[in-house]
């Protein structure tokens, strides 16, 4: 059995094989166009169902994770990213760590004995570490995810001691929960920056609205997917921004499986934002959270190979180093009981330095 204190040295084994001496064995490459980005970006996000007026399904994720400069990036990772044939050759290269917890619960929390025809109770806890390659036109992001999912999680103490903090029905089916298992997930993203842009004044129709033809729009699409015994399906979306000064990135990052953005962002000013919004669609064939145990007997329920996701939210740069935002997302039904489509809430904050 995998406990909480073999996770957190898996957690630190994988954290310290990635992170040797860097003067041994960093790269300090310039960035394409000359001037490499020297700042580390440390993001936090919160998602919770709250946000959207339940308490059910997808209901509470956290993750943290460090993004490093570019070229500020172990040899071996590198070498390993460049001998892939997703990596451009010219691209700019970072690594980044990541530390999350999920959780997934019935709609009635309050009932003990096990409830069929809803979903599992399910936690996840992982680690991650990824390799990000950026170019003037297109990202590609490599992330390999390893955790557990079950008690060792630890989702149904966060969720009962913070349902006892603010006050409200504590879950009851934990019990019920599915059993624990090692697992991973290797994720891989490619977005193709600014497919179509309009600077301030491109666009006919808005020239000569007052304040609306000082924005920037952009299109940005992507393609990717999932490989592992947690999650396996492929992916594709796209994301439009509109804003003032849109700043060199993908749009807020949001905690998978959903629409993909970026720990990245590099402002121009001292103060920027945008709106944005998207869409993706999945053709999902494993999602250990509806699918069950890999190995053991356990509760499951029937998924939907197919499942979409819509967003929008906003994101607001301050002092060239805070990036802080809010997504709102809708997810289609993920399985045949399931009574209504979903909609939960992402905050993030974005720290440059």
């Amino acid at each position: 059995m995998i406990t909480p204190r073999i996770f957190k040295a898996l957690a630190l084994l994988l954290l310290t094989v990635s992170l040797p001496p860097l003067a041994a064995v960093c790269r300090a490459e310039e960035g394409r166009d000359g001037d490499p980005d020297p700042a580390w970006i440390i993001t936090g996000q919160f998602s919770n169902d709250l946000f959207g007026g339940s308490d059910q399904h997808f209901t509470h994720g956290m993750r943290l994770s460090a993004l490093s400069p570019d070229g500020i990036v172990p040899e071996f990772i590198e070498d390993a990213g460049k001998a892939l044939p997703i990596f451009p050759d010219d691209g700019s290269l970072r690594v980044t760590y990541s530390l999350g917890q999920e959780m997934f619960t019935p709609e009635r929390i309050e009932v003990h004995e096990l409830i069929e025809d809803d979903r599992p109770y399910a936690g996840w806890l992982y680690a991650g570490v990824g390799l990000v390659s950026a170019t003037e036109d297109r990202l590609d992001n490599l992330e390999l995810n390893l955790g557990v999912v079950g008690p060792a999680s630890l989702a149904e103490q966060t969720q009962t001691e913070y349902h006892k903090l603010i006050g409200v029905q504590t879950p009851e089916g934990w019990d019920n929960q599915l059993k624990n298992e090692p697992g991973i997930v290797l994720y891989y993203e490619h977005k193709w920056r600014n497919l179509w842009k309009a600077e301030e004044g491109d666009v006919p129709l808005l020239r000569d609205l007052p304040l609306l033809d000082q924005l920037q729009f952009d299109v940005t699409p992507h393609l990717g997917g999932a490989l592992g015994n947690v999650y396996t399906y492929g992916a594709g979306g796209l994301t439009l921004r509109i804003g003032d000064d849109l700043p060199a990135d993908y749009g807020p990052p949001r905690i998978r499986p959903a629409l993909p953005g970026s720990d990245y962002f590099r402002p121009d000013d001292w103060f920027g934002w945008y709106l944005f919004a998207g869409a993706e669609g999945r053709v999902v064939l494993r999602n250990i959270f509806l699918d069950g145990n890999t190995f053991q007997d356990s509760h499951s329920v029937d998924k939907y190979p197919l499942v979409a996701d819509l967003q929008a939210g906003i994101a607001v740069m301050l002092g060239e180093r805070v990036r802080l935002a809010y997504t709102h997302l809708w997810r289609t039904k993920e399985f045949r009981e399931q009574d209504a489509p979903d909609q939960f809430g992402t905050f993030s904050v974005s720290l440059r330095f």
